[in-house]
């Protein structure tokens, strides 16, 4: 959505990623002013896809383009509310799924009875709108929020690292010994 939004021209955006560029412009953004329906809402399941919602939205910037006479790749005049309404959309779709996940689970005794914890990890986890909402989701239902720090949940390659020095330092059999290995952060 941030390609197509062409944020990279945006003045205040130009140098950030597209997710960030979203969170960015969706801050003073009116969610209201455009409506997206959410996706996989017939399916009673707890997956994810964000395809539909994909195709809502380029339509709906076809549409805002054609409304302004502006021609694809120019920043539409209200790019701060497409952002808004975007965000919001994809923060209602992960709340939904991950409350339906969180429902199986505790239903199928998967869960320990005191102490669940919801963990989020990802760029989404970057995303302090959909951050919070997952957070008023646990505690809504008991649940801790375990969340990395956002500067880490940019990149894969570094939760990656993250979790395997975190099963290190568990002792989950990530590795018997360090002996001879070598590597090179960069």
């Amino acid at each position: 959505v941030a390609r197509r939004l062409s944020l990279k021209k945006h003045p205040e955006c130009h140098s950030m990623a597209g997710g960030k560029a979203i969170e960015h412009l969706a801050q003073t953004g009116n969610q209201d002013l455009l409506t997206f329906r959410l996706p996989m809402q017939q399916y009673r399941n707890c997956d994810f896809s964000f395809s539909g919602l994909q195709n809502l939205v380029y339509n709906a910037i076809a549409e805002k383009e054609k409304e302004e006479g502006i021609q694809e790749g120019e920043i539409l005049s209200c790019v701060k509310d497409v952002a808004a309404a975007v965000q919001h959309a994809v923060a209602v779709h992960i709340i939904q799924r991950t409350y339906r996940a969180m429902l199986f689970c505790i239903k199928n005794s998967m869960l320990p009875s005191k102490n669940a914890t919801l963990v989020v990890s990802g760029g989404v986890a970057s995303n302090q709108y959909i951050r919070k909402g997952l957070q008023n989701l646990a505690d809504a239902n008991d649940f801790a929020l375990l969340c990395p720090p956002p500067r880490l949940c940019t990149d894969n390659g570094v939760m990656i690292a993250w979790n395997g020095i975190e099963r290190l330092r568990a002792g989950l059999g990530v590795l018997h010994s360090t002996a001879g290995i070598r590597y090179e952060p960069r």
